[in-house]
């Protein structure tokens, strides 16, 4: 798939489409040296956002539609299992092009980018780092091309934050784990074939008695409740998980019994990474919005971006905007080098995703009453935006992390 994906991008490099009516201001990939394969792979994912994305992605907002012809494409194209080794039929690329490419994708359709996100790290990123060969192969290959997606159910409707408080059990019943329990806000929940799930195996051990089983969906014992009515990311399906004596094989269990609040930790370490490049991309969107409307607006017989209000709006935004970008592909580097990256993960998320929600209050309030209208994309990016400080870990829980880490570092 990585080859597919550069011999795409090789084609894609020499055109520049754009976003519809807007500029092509991201111009950090010039200004800061990335490998050539990524600055490739960059424009591919820009031309693909440009062409299949922006379009419809009004659209899909409006009829809540998961987008699954662009997530086959996406899947042809290797962005659904980026960091996966080819034998496993992935693209057998770095976490930098995956940041980049997510990057990319939400700035065309935030509701894209957090189903690619969650497919490449929530979903493959455990079963890649503590399956077995077997497991690798029936749970990972297939979910490679954009034909199916997998999900990640840890959340429940009472613990909130609290990672740790698991209440949906799972006891094993001679050749099979039987499940009970209620999983809350799972993203992909209505458009996945497989989840990772995390239950309960032994309360005594509150934490450390949590394990990670493997569950396919459809399966008996296994419903899903309502799809959520969401303010934004609408495009992608968010639901409950119940489980009602849910019976799966003795072998879906991931990883060692006990195992699963370090599987749990340290998936959202690198999911965090997807969430901030997500965040980073509906940032960006807001600012070229912005941009290319206070080019446009005229006032007092000139454009408003020559005014020195806009301006040091249009200042700050991109401060904002290029400083978490910065954070975000250090954290993502730090993970292909294989060095610690948790508190780097937690920096570029909670950098990410507050600039996001700025910037995006920022652009309507440069648009006036045409950013508070469906017309234009600034109200679209404004809605999709506020998730971003609160799945994979809210801000408090980033600023938690990041001193908790800091403290470590001073401690010795």
């Amino acid at each position: 798939m990585a080859a597919t994906l550069l011999a795409r991008a090789g084609g894609a490099a020499a055109r520049a489409l754009t976003f519809g009516c807007l500029r092509q201001l991201h111009t950090v990939y010039q200004t800061v040296e990335l490998p050539e394969t990524h600055q490739m792979l960059c424009q591919t994912c820009r031309d693909f956002a440009g062409k299949e994305l922006v379009p419809i992605a009004a659209q899909l907002d409006k009829e809540h539609r998961f987008p699954a012809e662009q997530v086959k494409k996406m899947g042809a194209l290797g962005l659904m299992a980026m960091d996966v080794p080819e034998e496993y039929k992935g693209a057998g690329l770095d976490y930098l092009a995956y940041s980049i490419a997510v990057e990319e994708i939400s700035r065309g359709c935030a509701s894209t980018g957090v189903i690619m996100s969650v497919n490449n790290s929530l979903y493959l990123g455990p079963i890649l780092k503590f399956g077995s060969e077997e497991q690798k192969h029936q749970w990972i290959a297939p979910f490679t091309s954009g034909d199916k997606i997998g999900c990640f159910a840890l959340s429940e409707p009472g613990n909130g934050s609290d990672a740790g408080a698991a209440s949906t059990v799972a006891r094993l019943d001679g050749n099979e784990w039987v499940l009970n329990g209620t999983k809350a806000w799972i993203t992909n929940a209505w458009d996945a074939s497989a989840v990772v799930v995390f239950a309960t195996t032994d309360k005594s051990q509150k934490h450390k008695g949590i394990s990670t089983f493997l569950v396919p969906m459809p399966t008996p014992g296994l419903s899903l409740g309502k799809k959520e009515d969401k303010l934004g990311i609408r495009a992608s399906s968010t639901a409950n998980l119940i489980f009602e004596d849910c019976r799966i094989p003795k072998a879906n269990l991931l990883g060692q019994q006990g195992m699963g609040f370090k599987i749990a930790m340290q998936t959202l370490d690198s999911g965090r990474i997807g969430i901030a490049s997500q965040a980073l991309g509906i940032a960006q969107g807001a600012l070229d919005c912005a941009v290319d409307y206070a080019e446009k607006r005229l006032a007092f017989g000139s454009p408003i971006s020559k005014l020195q209000a806009i301006q040091f709006k249009l200042a700050d935004m991109a401060l904002a905007v290029e400083g978490a970008r910065l954070l975000t592909w250090r954290a993502a580097m730090l993970k292909d080098n294989g060095k610690p990256y948790t508190k780097e993960a937690a920096m570029a998320k909670l950098a990410a995703s507050e600039a996001a929600t700025a910037i995006s209050h920022q652009a309507i309030q440069i648009l006036g009453g045409m950013g508070y209208v469906t017309e234009m994309p600034a109200e679209r990016h404004y809605r999709d935006a506020r998730i971003t400080e609160i799945y994979e870990g809210t801000s408090e829980i980033q600023r938690l992390v990041i001193a908790g880490q800091l403290l470590k570092e001073y401690r010795g």
